[in-house]
């Protein structure tokens, strides 16, 4: 029978505390198929509530106790808290929950059974059917509170596939396997604070949790003083964007955007060289040679198609060196064979710019305004996308782990 251990952090909640361990192990508990334990993590609250824990222990057995030194956090007490599950009480799953009865006792057999249908992490979620928020909530809670979770998500995963996994980032509600848990540092974390919240979603994401949501109804509070401060939005700000700015994704694409920069410079620059010189005299070859094709004898295009080309070129060195060099090459890969191979799925570049500013210099203008508005729009629309496309999952693939090929 596998373990799940309930972590509920109090302060202040001797009531509430009281009434929920009564509720869980006469109402709630045992679930079928899951040894189940409720530990206490209390920051040493001055009202008592560790006491009232220690009595309760004498009626429930499953009932554990962590009394911190002093109160430094719920991401803390949590930390705390899956620590001792783990190591001291050999959990399976782990399990994050209120003991002030906002989270209702009877989604733990829920989130239970989805982690017996393999899924490894389970959130409760106030915006899928069957979820949702307090009625007595007024417009300014609602809207920090959905508009808060909607930009964490923006931050954390936009615009990668992740963002649509969640839906209530900053739910409380959460069940983990210990088996995902422990392929992320959990105890090393930006805020002890509710930022931990963000911090853990993303790091067991990243990780490559099977995610499932299922619908939170969430309560009122009934007793106690909410954990939630007027620093606490910035707190959680600064938790994602710190998460975002540091995540080797992000950094990677930085350093793919410095070097398009550096690349889009050598394009506008050797368009204007190229379109004077050999842009011209390849033109008047086509002209002498092809009757009544524009494209072909468009001394822009052909200064276009040079000029990124050149640009290309810019990219390769830069990228190879410095956005994509910790990627996992295959060991027999010729870096010579590399950029033949860059080229060749690059000429979709070349093919969009040459047709872009050729087209362009037609319609309105050959003059230097027109062939760089066109240039810029063809990067910023077209090539960019291009690019980021082919490079990832082309000429920068990462070698699966364990694969021959």
């Amino acid at each position: 029978m596998e373990k799940a251990v309930i972590v509920i952090p109090t302060y202040n909640e001797k009531d509430s505390i009281a009434r929920m361990a009564d509720h869980l192990f006469q109402k709630i508990l045992p679930v079928d198929g899951w040894n189940v334990k409720v530990l206490v993590v209390d920051g040493n609250s001055p009202d008592g509530t560790s006491d009232v824990v220690r009595e309760k222990q004498k009626s429930y057995p499953d009932l554990e106790l962590l009394v911190e030194q002093k109160k430094e956090g719920i991401g803390a007490a949590y930390i705390k808290g899956f620590k001792y599950a783990v190591d001291k009480l050999g959990a399976d799953a782990v399990i994050e929950f209120d003991g002030d009865f906002q989270h209702p006792p009877e989604t733990i057999p829920l989130l239970l059974k989805e982690l017996d249908n393999g899924y490894d992490y389970i959130l409760g979620s106030r915006r899928v059917k069957g979820g949702g928020f307090p009625a007595s909530w007024g417009f300014k809670r609602m809207f920090f509170t959905v508009a808060g979770g909607f930009t964490a998500r923006v931050i954390l995963f936009f615009p990668t596939k992740d963002f649509f996994k969640v839906t209530d980032p900053t739910t409380g509600l959460k069940a983990t396997r210990t088996t995902l848990l422990n392929k992320v540092d959990y105890e090393h974390v930006y805020s002890r604070g509710f930022g931990y919240k963000l911090e853990w979603l993303f790091k067991k994401i990243k990780a490559g949790a099977k995610v499932k949501e299922i619908p939170l109804d969430f309560k009122l509070r009934e007793e106690g003083v909410s954990k939630i401060t007027g620093q606490t939005p910035f707190e959680i700000l600064k938790t994602v964007c710190l998460l975002r700015l540091k995540d080797p994704g992000t950094v990677r694409f930085m350093k793919f955007a410095i070097v398009g920069f550096i690349g889009f410079l050598v394009n506008a620059i050797f368009l204007e060289v190229f379109r004077a010189g050999s842009g011209e005299s390849i033109a008047s070859w086509f002209r002498g040679r092809i009757e009544n094709c524009r494209l072909l004898c468009s001394a822009s295009a052909w200064a276009a198609g040079l000029a990124t080309e050149l640009s290309i070129c810019s990219n390769f060195i830069l990228n190879n060196c410095w956005t994509f060099s910790k990627k996992n090459f295959q060991r027999k890969d010729n870096i010579f064979l590399r950029f033949l191979r860059f080229n060749l799925t690059s000429m979709g570049a070349i093919i969009i710019e040459f047709g872009v500013v050729g087209v362009f210099t037609r319609i309105f203008a050959d003059n230097v305004l027109v062939r760089q508005l066109s240039m810029i729009g063809s990067v910023i629309f077209l090539v960019l996308p291009y690019n980021w496309f082919m490079y990832n999952n082309v000429i920068w693939k990462k070698k699966k782990s364990g694969s021959g090929k």
